[in-house]
């Protein structure tokens, strides 16, 4: 139970049936009351804005509008006490009955607690990552794929279907890079000596394989072959094999996609040319020119006329081109095909997960979207920083391997795909984010993955020593359920009931905001209070979870300390990090 909009649902019947005379109704306004934690918890357990909200259509003022809303408020079960506060807030204070209660919910609920049908099963298509196929995954697209694949798992916990796609940007001269220093390998493979990379072709060693799987496939038949008869070629089985190696170390960050859209495929089956004739049928597309971009002019840029599409209709700032000079597509039409697509195939809900340097990018794209669905679709972009990585606080930039970056699966494979995914939602995925590898392995509270399983092992900890001193006592989550909470009180523990009943607050929050690290930070409070709680055990021993000369007080301990533990657990699902048992 979301206990926020249950008393936020509480107080809007009360309103409705008790007190409606008088105040001028309508959804809009209801839709502005809120229930939150007040800022001071000495103002109690819940604080609400109903009064002042609702105050602006009402004869009455807001306090006395608070105090009729409070009256009947007293009545609800659960509650111990409601008071007015400065201009109008009304504060609630609920029964310790009312939290042990929440306990036992939680218990029974196990990791499903925080779910919601909020999203009604609608799908929703999240797209993220894709990288161009020319080579291994660097750490920031990791930071993408683990904001993108927990936005998927936010999502579905409260209720919505995630499909969890990758576009394969497999078309444009990247790729003709990519199957020219590919031939070069091949020809290595060959013995040829190829001497340094020329500038311009991917130096990075992982191609080497590439080449020389070409050359043990079909020998020396392309060694003395024009380009133009072997491009092609090279192209589809390079791509062929990048896309094993970026799947590879996807799998390896706990990573799968549900689909692979290929761009080539777009543009062989007309998809493209498709979407541009609709796109004229609707005179959204014309040919003219465009003012030089603001700011210094690159030295390149000619004025000409183009195929430009109407964005500024659909709130751009400019119109975009549609067609390069030399008459190709540009990759803005690609991608415009590229959603058209995602809709035709029924998703009307799109969220793509892109790196930062994308930003201007948006408004054209949202546009785009608009104008080919009919307004009947909904495009979002999560926008996903840079990532700095560190060794001790010294950049880390160069791998033998890759050439010109450190790969994903270097770092997944010095410090464990668990402290890479919780890592990169440390902070909010549109600022930078530092990522040092030294720093993520140390065992102390400031490690926030340590932090947060650390407190998890302990809890199992605690568990295997209760079974080990009660043999015949039963602390499984149901039997722990039935626990004599009357044991707990605000000095034994029950104050923490509150921090674990904001989590489904903090996943639907979390969900609609799109930004997992809420989860993270969330984790690492929730450990912070355990770790304080259990560092109070150690220096007074009526703390500690177990009481050897009471099982009955130790059952309801201990259902406290697994009601977090299932807590933690939940996070870390959505996080993509399995909870430790015991730390080692």
């Amino acid at each position: 139970m979301n206990i926020y909009n249950n008393l936020n649902q509480i107080i809007q019947k009360i309103v409705k049936e008790e007190i409606s005379s008088g105040v001028g109704l309508n959804s809009e306004l209801l839709d502005r009351i809120n229930v939150e934690p007040p800022r001071d918890s000495s103002h109690g357990d819940f604080s609400s804005n109903a009064a002042l909200v609702l105050a602006k259509t009402s004869k009455w003022s807001p306090r006395e509008l608070a105090r009729e809303i409070a009256t009947a408020l007293k009545a609800q079960p659960g509650i111990e006490n409601v008071e007015i506060a400065g201009p109008g807030f009304i504060n609630i204070w609920m029964t310790e009955r009312f939290w042990r209660e929440r306990l036992r919910e939680i218990l029974l609920t196990g990791v499903s607690y925080g779910d919601s049908d909020l999203g009604k099963q609608e799908t929703i298509n999240v797209e993220f990552v894709s990288a161009n196929p020319t080579g291994p995954m660097h750490v920031g697209h990791g930071r993408g794929a683990v904001l993108g694949d927990a936005i998927g798992n936010l999502l579905e916990k409260i209720g919505f279907r995630v499909l969890r796609e990758y576009y394969i940007n497999d078309a444009g001269t990247q790729v003709d890079t990519l199957a020219r220093s590919v031939f070069l390998r091949y020809l290595e493979a060959l013995g040829q000596k190829i001497q340094e990379i020329p500038e311009g072709l991917y130096p990075g060693e992982y191609l080497i394989e590439t080449g020389r799987k070409i050359a043990e496939k079909d020998g020396d038949q392309w060694a003395d072959k024009k380009e133009s008869e072997w491009l092609d070629h090279f192209k589809r089985y390079a791509i062929s094999d990048m896309m094993d190696l970026i799947k590879s170390d996807l799998s390896a960050l706990g990573v799968t996609h549900e689909a692979f859209v290929s761009e080539r495929v777009l543009i062989d089956t007309g998809a493209i040319e498709a979407v541009l004739e609709q796109l004229k049928a609707r005179k959204l597309v014309y040919t003219g020119t465009l003012a030089p971009p603001k700011g210094k002019v690159p030295e390149d840029w000619e004025e000409r006329p183009q195929l430009l599409f109407a964005a500024t209709k659909f709130n751009d700032e400019i119109d975009r081109p549609l067609k390069k000079s030399d008459g190709s597509n540009t990759y803005f039409a690609s991608d415009i095909a590229y959603h058209k697509d995602k809709f035709d195939r029924g998703f009307e809900r799109m969220i793509d997960v892109w790196g930062a340097d994308h930003k201007g990018y948006v408004a054209r794209m949202k546009a785009a979207v608009e104008a080919v669905t009919d307004a009947n679709a909904l495009l979002e972009v999560s926008l996903c920083n840079l990532v700095n990585l560190l060794d001790d606080g010294k950049p880390v930039k160069m791998s033998k391997r890759a050439g010109t970056f450190v790969t994903l699966r270097e770092v997944i494979d010095l410090v464990g795909k668990d402290v890479v995914r919780f890592m990169m939602l440390t902070r909010n995925n549109e600022a930078l984010l530092d990522f040092d590898v030294s720093k993520v392995t140390e065992q102390s509270k400031d490690n926030p993955v340590f932090y947060v399983q650390y407190a998890h092992a302990r809890i199992c900890s605690v568990i295997r020593n209760v079974k080990a001193e009660f043999k015949d006592l039963d602390v499984g989550d149901v039997a722990l359920a039935e626990a004599d909470f009357e044991e707990l009180d605000h000095n034994t523990g029950l104050g923490l009931v509150q921090l674990l009943t904001n989590w489904p607050r903090i996943v639907e929050g979390a969900a609609l905001s799109r930004e997992p690290h809420r989860v993270a930070f969330y984790l690492n409070e929730l450990a912070a209070a355990f770790h304080a709680f259990w560092n109070k055990g150690n220096d007074d021993e009526t703390m500690r979870f177990i009481v050897s000369s009471s099982p009955r007080e130790t059952l309801a301990r201990v259902a406290l300390a697994r009601s977090i533990a299932i807590i933690i657990e939940s996070g870390l699902k959505i996080i993509g990090v399995k909870p430790a048992e015991e730390m080692r």
